[in-house]
């Protein structure tokens, strides 16, 4: 993963209240030097038309090629900017635990403003990460945004919403996947 210090932005992306500190997204932001958290004002009263213009931002501001590191609703706002947006200087999407915003059992209201969730094929090589025991998506529904996206698709077991609770810390593995993702890119 030193190559990829100095090759690309590493944006990432948290969800619905932010990432914790004990959350491995937060560990990958004090780990590489190339990762920026991009900053949301509202983090628990989200709004699509306020997440969507940061990513943007996000996106032009930067001088190297950028992959999105995703958790939970940044899956979707993820998929809302694929919809709309070239690649730019965008080479990936890493795509963790994508939350199913559009189902009262699964996520709360306040996720609401991002459904419907676009089920077009990202512009750039994607991984979806999904856990057997989330309570915020199914696997099914998880299988079909990474078809839809046009993603491959990892199981990740049972890890829960793969956030602070699942206690990954680095997530050694999600690194793994990481790297196989860039691999990709660079073929």
């Amino acid at each position: 993963m030193q190559d990829a210090t100095d090759t690309y932005d590493f944006l990432v992306l948290p969800g619905l209240s932010n990432s914790g500190v004990d959350h491995w997204q937060s560990y990958w932001c004090m780990a590489f030097r190339n990762a920026t958290r991009v900053l949301q004002d509202e983090w628990d009263n989200p709004k699509l038309a306020d997440w969507l213009p940061r990513l943007e931002a996000a996106i032009a501001n930067g001088t190297r090629p950028a992959v999105l590191i995703c958790h939970s609703l940044s899956c979707s706002l993820a998929a809302h900017w694929a919809a709309r947006n070239t690649p730019g200087r965008v080479v990936a999407a890493f795509l963790v635990a994508p939350s199913d915003v559009e189902s009262d059992v699964h996520t709360p209201p306040s996720t609401r403003d991002f459904a419907p969730i676009p089920l077009k094929p990202f512009p750039v090589p994607s991984l979806v990460v999904a856990s057997t025991d989330d309570p915020f998506v199914t696997v099914a529904r998880a299988e079909e945004f990474a078809k839809a996206w046009g993603a491959d698709l990892c199981n990740a077991g049972e890890l829960g919403h793969i956030n602070s609770a699942s206690r990954l810390q680095t997530w050694p593995q999600g690194l793994l996947m990481l790297g196989q993702l860039l691999a990709r890119v660079a073929r």
